[in-house]
């Protein structure tokens, strides 16, 4: 293992809507808004933890496909466990603008429990919680 790579500093997602997103983020999970660059719009967010950079998509082009898009597939956030799993879904899931691709279940055989999402801005993201 390289001591040179210490993880992920911040994570870019290109958005379909920004504000949308934005307020995902800062409304519905709590993340802090930090900066953001109003020449490409971009808004940056952070839950203290993570960092993210919003852009939002200047131009016109295909929507998320997770079978046939290169690169992101999806961004998974851990939580600390199964009942805030469950209080995180209950928030997100009737928030304007959220797709549930499925509720909490068993990732596998388990014991890790996860859901799927995609946020207002379009962007694939998963919630989970693994015990071991």
């Amino acid at each position: 293992m390289s001591d040179d790579i210490l993880g992920i500093d911040h994570l870019g997602l290109t958005v379909g809507n920004l504000d949308a997103s934005l307020g995902f983020f800062t409304r519905c999970l709590g993340w802090e808004e930090f900066g953001g660059n109003a020449d490409y719009p971009s808004a940056y967010v952070t839950n203290g933890y993570t960092k993210l950079t919003l852009w939002q998509q200047v131009e016109p082009g295909a929507g998320f496909d997770r079978k046939a898009n290169i690169g992101l597939h999806h961004l998974a956030l851990k939580v600390p466990d199964e009942t805030a799993l469950w209080k995180v879904f209950d928030k997100i899931k009737d928030w304007p603008g959220v797709a549930v691709e499925f509720a909490p279940e068993l990732s596998g055989q388990g014991p890790k429990k996860h859901f799927m999402i995609l946020e207002p801005g379009g962007t694939r993201l998963e919630f989970s919680h693994d015990p071991r």
